[in-house]
């Protein structure tokens, strides 16, 4: 009999998760993960992570499955939050949720579960896993879930093949409605959960809040840039190159407080992030103002009336050379290289039509359509079909 360990973290999706293991005949064990207690950050005034575990505690006595907390505190400080301080203090917005599942769930997490003798890790992910035989060799695929609106495989888009293999995504193939009907069938305390928001596993945090206890805000100015301004129609220049080129367009603007005129002040450029709109506290223009870049040097945000104004917009980005990962190794292109992909540079991003061209200097996505708000440190991920093949850091 197959021994599965189970992250059950208190919501619905990881309790049905269990259930459906326990009924395919494989002897679950259910692990709850106890991420947080840094009392020098207060988080919220809840503790969220009692509940939870106890709520999963609750879950397994109902399936009758073997529980136990663990706690990962240590790693997640270590590997999660001092990595997104850092991130933001450099003027990058990072994702969470991504590194958690890479760096916690799949890996720290991972371990232990091995080490008590588990075949696989299962968690509540709204994606499904696919195998082939390619050259003799078992090969496993990242596919989307079956629910649209759900489909969470880009929260997976940093798992390597070994991660893969030892994973399980039991509720792959069910729509959430679905799941919250097994879920009240068997009479499970977590059946009406709403979702959680916030940091994996921190529980109800404000990131804003969160960051301004650590990181010390700083007076700047708020400055807008015209629509018209001639940034945005000066000519291209001519270049060598294919490559020379795609740097040019993966280039965000660079803006000069003397390009516009000064609308308010702000806290610390390093708690806002491209696209925001929100906590601007601007008022007085005709349309709302959305930040279109942040100079963490000088301490500047740079904004633009309206969602359609030309500084939130770009057609390329670039990845880093070692923030290049590929989900299916053996698709990764050679240099001078390029395929055709549908790519998202957020969650729940509809895909969009890009190509992707490989150089030494690094990775560019090359949308069809330019794209609205591509931040530094966000993950790019790209599809062939309803299967993620790989994603980066956008750099």
């Amino acid at each position: 009999m197959k021994r599965v360990v189970v992250g059950l973290s208190g919501g619905v999706d990881s309790s049905v998760a269990a259930y459906l293991l326990k009924e395919q005949g494989y002897e679950v064990i259910g692990l709850f993960m106890k991420n947080w207690h840094d009392d020098s950050v207060t988080i919220s005034n809840e503790c969220p992570w009692l509940e939870d575990s106890n709520d999963a505690l609750l879950v397994a006595e109902k399936l009758g499955i073997p529980f136990q907390t663990v706690d990962l505190s240590e790693e997640y400080k270590d590997r999660i939050v001092d990595y997104m301080f850092k991130e933001y203090e450099n003027g990058r917005t990072p994702n969470p949720d991504v590194l958690c599942n890479r760096e916690i769930k799949f890996d720290v997490f991972m371990k232990i579960a091995l080490s008590l003798g588990a075949d696989f890790v299962a968690t509540g992910h709204y994606c499904r896993k696919g195998i082939l035989e390619k050259d003799g060799k078992e090969i496993y695929q990242l596919l989307a879930g079956k629910d649209d609106n759900k489909d969470q495989s880009y929260f997976l888009c940093q798992l390597s093949q070994e991660q893969l293999a030892k994973s399980l995504f039991p509720i792959g193939e069910l729509t959430k409605p679905e799941v919250r009907e097994i879920a009240s069938k068997l009479d499970l305390i977590t059946a009406e959960k709403k979702d959680s928001q916030g940091l994996c596993f921190i529980g109800k945090v404000r990131l804003p809040e969160f960051l301004q206890q650590k990181l010390q805000p700083k007076e700047g100015i708020i400055i807008e840039i015209d629509k018209n301004d001639p940034i945005y129609t000066l000519q291209k220049p001519t270049f060598e190159s294919i490559e020379d080129q795609l740097n040019f367009d993966a280039q965000p603007f660079h803006y000069l407080p003397s390009m516009g005129k000064v609308v308010g002040k702000h806290q610390g450029a390093h708690y806002f992030t491209i696209g925001q709109r929100k906590g601007l506290n601007v008022g007085g223009t005709k349309e709302g103002l959305f930040i279109i870049a942040t100079d963490i040097e000088t301490n500047t945000i740079y904004t633009g009336q309206g969602h359609t104004h030309p500084g939130l917009f770009r057609k390329a980005l670039r990845v880093q050379p070692n923030e290049i990962h590929w989900v299916r190794e053996d698709l990764r292109l050679k240099n001078g290289e390029t395929m055709e992909v549908m790519a998202r540079i957020r969650y729940r991003q509809a895909l969009q039509k890009a190509t992707l061209h490989q150089f030494e200097s690094g990775l560019f996505v090359v949308f069809d359509e330019p794209q609205s708000a591509i931040t530094e440190g966000q993950f790019v991920a790209w599809n062939m079909g309803d299967e993620l093949v790989g994603s980066g850091v956008i750099s």
